[in-house]
């Protein structure tokens, strides 16, 4: 699933080597929406399937990439996705290795022009040559279900919401997705167990390099204390740092985006 990839210059997929949050270990260096559309979900922790890493984008503003489409079905019916709801074969949603979860994206077939769109919620597919992995309806909705693959456009398009007023027609609202290059980003350098272990890190970070925060998250049922270093408006900035950090040895550094900020 290589495929021609077009993202606003952005290399974050490493091709030898950053979602569903359940990796084994820690990365090596590096038209109109239905209503009722599930909100968008962040997931951005690199993830590793057949010994190769990847590494979720933070924004989708601005991609468009090309390649070959496939689709999935009754085998996968009702199994978990990546965000933690069950696919189901019937709806327009999509797979995809590094999209963000909850992505709206556009994708026409080169062959005829027909379009949909299809929600990100799942990912995949890691076949090469492979860029997007849809749902059964949303095969047939595009045209390709009798088809094994065809050649696509992905294009990210913004999500909208209805907005209600009583009396009147629902109007609809676009929702502000910030470019993929625009932080803020912070350098996670380590996760713990225990509060105390991850308030040292940080006290130690901060005498260092002035910014530190513990930031506390549920994985798998389980309490994480995350120290995180720095703030950067500027993903570059922000890698910079994380090389720095893995040259000191902690190895296990690496980028997020703080999410809604």
């Amino acid at each position: 699933m290589q495929g021609a990839l077009r993202v606003l210059g952005a290399s974050l997929v490493i091709a030898a080597l950053i979602g569903s949050g359940c990796a084994p270990k820690k990365p090596p260096s590096p038209g109109a929406l239905p209503s009722g559309t599930p909100p968008l979900l962040g997931t951005q922790k690199p993830y590793q399937v057949n010994g190769v890493w990847y590494y979720p984008i933070p924004s989708a503003e601005g991609f468009r990439e090309e390649g070959y489409a496939s689709w999935y079905g009754r085998e996968f019916h009702g199994r978990s996705t990546a965000c933690g709801e069950p696919f189901d074969m019937y709806t327009m949603t999509a797979a995809h290795k590094i999209l963000p979860i909850g992505t709206h994206v556009k994708v026409t077939d080169k062959r005829t022009g027909r379009s949909i769109i299809v929600r990100i919620n799942d990912r995949g597919p890691f076949v090469a040559g492979r860029i997007i992995d849809l749902s059964y309806e949303a095969a047939r909705a595009l045209g390709i279900h009798n088809d094994g693959i065809a050649p696509v456009v992905v294009e990210a398009v913004r999500v909208i919401t209805p907005v209600v007023v009583a009396g009147s027609t629902p109007s609809w609202q676009v929702e502000p997705v910030r470019p993929y290059r625009q932080g803020p980003f912070v350098v996670q350098v380590g996760s713990f167990h225990h509060a105390d272990n991850a308030q040292r890190l940080k006290k130690e970070m901060a005498k260092r390099y002035g910014e530190a925060a513990v930031r506390a998250a549920f994985v798998d049922g389980t309490l994480y204390y995350r120290v995180h270093v720095g703030r950067f408006t500027d993903l570059d900035r922000a890698l910079q740092s994380m090389e720095n950090f893995q040259r000191q040895g902690y190895r296990d550094a690496f980028v997020i985006a703080l999410e809604g900020q």
